[in-house]
């Protein structure tokens, strides 16, 4: 997700952009092999490869969401936190104020516009094949085309409108995240200005208190990542915490490798059917052990988010694991990661699609009773899918480097227009009605 000034954090822009190429990854995997989410493909079969621990982290890919929730927490509780340290609260109250002007149009502008290109691919015909695939994901996910023109402007807008509002995008599915992104961010800000004069040490707690509120609301994807950014954003600004990295480089070399496979392994919980193989009915049991009872069916998520938070205590206990995210390779991932986000969904069904299953169709057709008989085009297999994918791949980094060099560019000069025209920019300090 795109982050201000105040969120130039390397190593979590490298982070934020693995997130986004495991992102793509999950849903090939949920296009092309559904069965991969779940722990085995039946009961009398062993697990496949792709499917063990750790492995099965690259395609399964819950964890994006969850990095890009943590990354939000984190990079816009940064700035006031640094600038608290110094006790500087004024100034982090007027940073946050221009945070929060900006973040609205950032998300919302880059967001309609790929809505609105969906929408004219849509319109033209450019998802009839992915309609009519043998892909469950691809077909139930894609948008249909209106029978009328003002019916399909209806669409667009209505569509626009309640990806803020509900949360749902019928013509983008994909932008489903951006909703409780929003909010998110919002939560932290009134977090940080409530706990503005607060020490640190405090801080942390109530950011913890925080995190474990939202462990017992069900909320492991989102509010509990947001809080657990901001602890550990305050907990890499704490001087007594650095010190003590500094101090202690053995201990540190010990419990970042520690931190960090336990963190994958947590997040390798499966989607269905963990009973199934020791190491996952082992972990399905430790999460029943600690987490609320009625977090079952939220499991999955609560493993991912989970695994996701040792990961980044790992990353934390390592300057060189994070000076590695902060290589050109994954920066670059990282300028690109919200561009991708939005972008690859509308490629998947619509250039990959064909790519797979070519451009004609069978039409439906009557059954004997009269009711319409559906006919999908049968996926052409993996190998045929590989060979795609070395094309596809290159092709969607591209559209997102070509978004990020003209698209979101434009974005940013409207946002910062937007935010020099509303704000009240006070060269001098006012006086105090009262004297003190």
């Amino acid at each position: 997700m795109p982050i201000g000034k105040e969120g130039n954090v390397k190593w979590v822009d490298g982070f934020r952009g693995l997130a986004s190429s495991l992102v793509v990854l999950t849903h090939l995997s949920r296009s092309f092999d559904l069965l991969l989410f779940d722990i085995t493909d039946n009961e009398q079969k062993a697990s496949r490869l792709v499917q063990y621990p750790f492995i099965r982290v690259l395609f399964q890919g819950r964890i994006g969401v969850a990095v890009f929730a943590m990354v939000t927490g984190y990079v816009c509780a940064l700035k006031p936190i640094r600038l608290s340290h110094q006790g500087q609260q004024a100034a982090a109250a007027k940073s946050m104020g221009k945070s929060a002007l900006r973040r609205v149009p950032r998300l919302i502008l880059p967001a309609a516009f790929a809505t609105f290109l969906t929408w004219v691919a849509c319109e033209l015909g450019a998802y009839h094949t992915a309609a009519h695939c043998d892909s469950w994901w691809i077909r139930e996910t894609g948008p249909k085309p209106q029978p009328t023109f003002w019916r399909a402007i209806r669409s667009l807008f209505n569509n626009i409108i309640s990806t803020w509002t509900s949360g749902g995008n019928h013509i983008d599915a994909n932008q489903w995240t951006l909703l409780p992104l929003l909010l998110g961010s919002f939560w932290v800000y009134v977090f940080m200005l409530a706990t503005a004069y607060v020490q640190p040490r405090y801080r942390m707690m109530m950011a913890m208190a925080m995190w474990l509120y939202f462990i017992l609301a069900n909320d492991p994807t989102f509010g509990m990542q947001f809080f657990f950014g901001v602890f550990l954003s305050d907990v890499q600004n704490h001087p007594s915490g650095n010190k003590f990295l500094n101090d202690h480089p053995r201990i540190a070399r010990i419990l970042c490798p520690f931190f960090l496979i336990l963190g994958t392994f947590v997040a390798s919980y499966p989607e269905a059917h963990a009973d199934r193989v020791g190491w996952s009915r082992s972990l399905h049991n430790v999460l029943a052990a600690i987490l609320p009872n009625n977090a079952s069916s939220m499991y999955p998520r609560f493993a991912s988010g989970l695994g996701v938070q040792l990961m980044a205590i790992g990353l934390h206990f390592s300057p060189k694991m994070r000076d590695v995210l902060s290589n050109r390779a994954f920066l670059w991932l990282g300028k690109q990661s919200f561009a991708v986000y939005l972008l690859h969904g509308p490629l998947l069904r619509s250039v990959l699609a064909w790519m797979l299953y070519g451009f004609k169709t069978t039409p439906d057709t009557l059954d004997a009773e009269g009711k319409p008989e559906h006919h999908y085009t049968k996926f052409p297999g993996m190998m045929h899918l590989y060979v795609s994918l070395m094309m596809w791949i290159p092709l969607n980094y591209f559209a997102a480097h070509l978004w990020t060099t003209y698209v979101d560019p434009y974005c940013g000069k409207l946002t910062e227009k937007f935010v020099k025209y509303v704000i009240n920019e006070e060269t001098e300090k006012p006086q105090p009605l009262l004297p003190a």
